[in-house]
């Protein structure tokens, strides 16, 4: 089955807004992982609005499952990655006062920088994943990078299914099998949700992960985590 991480910036940024350590993130993580999710994500970026680099810390000795960092490579990420040594990073070419991810990167224009980064991560064993838009050109270019995977930013998917265009799946599909073509592991994240994930996981051959973090902690809200966990896990069952 596709495997699901269960992005957890959300906890954070409820923690951050009160002060304090309720919820408490490594808590989250763990019960989380206790109800059957197959990898924790987080994704700290330079201001720690959410996620703090401490949190990354203080998650490695408890997830147990998958843990995979996600951000943008500036020295300090990197430097936490290294140290840290999590089963996957994922590249994201984030601004720094972005209020979320909202592009993939250009894989031809920024080839030897993310060849020089990825090769890096993977001498320490780390497997890498980049964020990129669904355009074939991207994907033909991410394979010139070496990385293991990409993460198909699904923002546009979701916002075509919400309005009943089930024709929006077609560049995603259409890139999925050039991934596969090309020797690249598929990953997906971005408004990926209880609504739309099981016709995503349908129709894209050879999806191995997706990352859900803002709609799973929503749905969580009304139904409870362990309830919203099992459902995506029984809808990306194959």
């Amino acid at each position: 089955m596709t495997k699901l991480s269960v992005n957890i910036n959300k906890i954070a940024t409820l923690r951050n807004s009160r002060g304090g350590d309720v919820p408490n993130v490594v808590q989250v993580a763990k019960d989380v992982q206790r109800y059957g999710g197959q990898g924790i994500t987080v994704h700290p970026r330079p201001d720690e609005r959410h996620i703090r680099y401490k949190d990354v810390l203080d998650l490695r000795p408890v997830v147990t499952t998958e843990f995979n960092i996600e951000g943008n490579p500036v020295q300090k990420f990197i430097d936490l990655v290294l140290k840290v040594k999590p089963e996957q990073v994922t590249l994201v070419p984030d601004a720094e006062d972005a209020i979320t991810s909202n592009a993939g990167w250009n894989t031809i224009k920024h080839r030897d920088y993310l060849r020089e980064i990825i090769s890096e991560f993977q001498d320490k064993g780390i497997r890498t994943s980049i964020f990129v838009d669904p355009d074939l050109e991207m994907v033909k270019g991410a394979a010139n990078t070496g990385t293991d995977r990409i993460e198909l930013y699904t923002e546009e998917y979701a916002r075509q299914y919400a309005k009943g265009n089930k024709e929006g799946i077609k560049p995603y599909r259409s890139c999925a099998e050039a991934a596969n073509d090309l020797g690249l592991g598929i990953n997906a994240g971005h408004d990926l949700s209880l609504s739309n994930i099981e016709y995503f996981n349908k129709n894209i051959p050879g999806l191995l992960e997706v990352s859900i973090g803002h709609a799973l902690i929503a749905e969580s809200l009304y139904q409870g985590l362990e309830y919203v966990i099992n459902q995506y896990l029984s809808l990306l069952r194959d």
